[in-house]
């Protein structure tokens, strides 16, 4: 689960490096209703997205790397899904966004926290 995670974030974070304008205008979660696209900034969370993926990647295969990778990733997923939460609760977004959100912010963010949980579980024993 943390490889394919992995790889997601990657093949994520690397077309928000490559191509922000396809990324921007191409997921179906409607990014453009948060804001006009910048470029700069989709790659810079585009990097951050490679190195997530990075950190999960070596989590799968380096059980000391566990605890920590899945942490921070986890710290991120929560941050991103929290300030989702504020821009659709406060009408920043159509009210859709809580639908359109959950799979592919909302769920992450859930998933981590419990392989963060689990990883802290295995680490203990």
């Amino acid at each position: 689960m943390l490889g394919l995670y992995g790889l997601g974030n990657v093949a994520n974070g690397v077309w928000m490096l490559a191509s922000p304008r396809s990324w921007y205008d191409g997921l179906p979660s409607r990014v453009p209703d948060f804001g006009p696209l910048n470029e700069h900034f989709v790659r810079d969370i585009g990097g951050l997205f490679v190195v997530i993926g990075a950190g999960l990647i070596w989590a799968a295969v380096r059980r000391k790397a566990r605890v920590p990778a899945i942490a921070f990733a986890a710290a991120f997923t929560w941050m991103h899904a929290l300030v989702h939460v504020y821009d659709t609760a406060s009408g920043r977004v159509a009210a859709a966004h809580w639908l359109l959100d959950l799979v592919p912010i909302y769920l992450p963010a859930v998933v981590l926290a419990l392989a963060l949980r689990s990883a802290l579980r295995g680490a203990r024993s």
